[in-house]
């Protein structure tokens, strides 16, 4: 508010080119009233459907309303239809059935040390997202498990067709892990484990496992394409080991070289090309 405004009947301006023009009073009652301007919450994380479609790299916006017209595209599971509809980028939205995302696909490769937690909800402590927190703006998560003390490889993406190449239970990618436990592994015991055996009836299987060259016998490496790393507290309970270290030091063809405990890298594209292979 300038000076003339805040006073009460004194300020006086003159007419332009009329020195008889009525005087205007900024005094209390009299001032002009000023419209309110409303703020709108912000919607700063909505965009419009055929923005988010041509962002995802399936076709242009105008491609992209016509294919919303024809109703291939679906959002949080109901088809869409209408032009101009907005969606938050946490949605999901479908096109053809396939989910898709505006961001550019990303892949981060962690190598993880102890005491933090394999979680993206808040509030659980320490956990792996704090440490790939500068990595990317993108909505990366972690694929699979590994617990708060164990260590090693945890792959992050934001790629969905990656994720389910890992979850799928016939296909999957294969984990290498380095075990250590509290006492030397019977021979009888590694043959057991590489057979199979059923625990409470169901059938427990790896692909491989052998003791690990130069190495004491309580060191094993057991490679397994389950995207958790219970299945191997599940196995050596069972023969009556406890576990004192895990290390996954391998996923498919991605290994720790060059990569510090606690550090984390991108992939190369020629990592990811023979990623998407497997």
């Amino acid at each position: 508010m300038s000076r003339n405004q805040g006073s009460k009947g004194k300020g006086k301006i003159s007419g332009r080119g009329n020195a008889n023009s009525k005087t205007n009073s900024f005094a209390k009652g009299n001032a002009p009233v000023k419209k309110k301007t409303v703020n709108k919450p912000s919607q700063s994380d909505e965009i419009r459907l055929n923005k988010y479609i041509a962002n995802s790299g399936v076709c242009s916006r105008r491609e992209a309303d016509e294919n919303i017209a024809l109703g291939l595209v679906s959002v949080n599971g109901k088809v869409v239809t209408e032009m101009g509809y907005k969606v938050k980028r946490s949605d999901e939205v479908r096109y053809d059935g396939q989910r898709i995302t505006p961001e550019p696909s990303v892949y981060v490769l962690l190598n993880k040390p102890k005491g933090f937690a394999t979680t993206t909800a808040e509030g659980k402590g320490k956990t792996v997202m704090d440490l790939v927190a500068n990595a990317t703006s993108a909505r990366i998560k972690p694929i699979g498990r590994l617990g708060r003390n164990s260590l090693g490889l945890l792959l992050f993406t934001n790629d969905d067709k990656v994720v389910q190449k890992f979850t799928n239970s016939k296909n999957g990618v294969s984990r290498l892990f380095q075990v250590e436990l509290d006492k030397n592994l019977k021979f009888e015991d590694l043959k057991k484990i590489q057979e199979g055996f059923k625990v409470e009836g169901k059938l427990i299987s790896v692909e491989e496992i052998s003791y690990i060259q130069g190495e004491s016998k309580n060191q094993v490496g057991i490679k397994i394409k389950n995207t958790g790393n219970t299945i191997l507290r599940t196995i050596f309970d069972e023969l009556h080991y406890d576990i004192v270290r895990i290390d996954c030091v391998a996923i498919g063809h991605l290994t720790k070289k060059d990569i510090p405990r606690g550090h984390w890298k991108h992939l190369t594209e020629q990592e990811i090309n023979t990623l998407k292979m497997l």
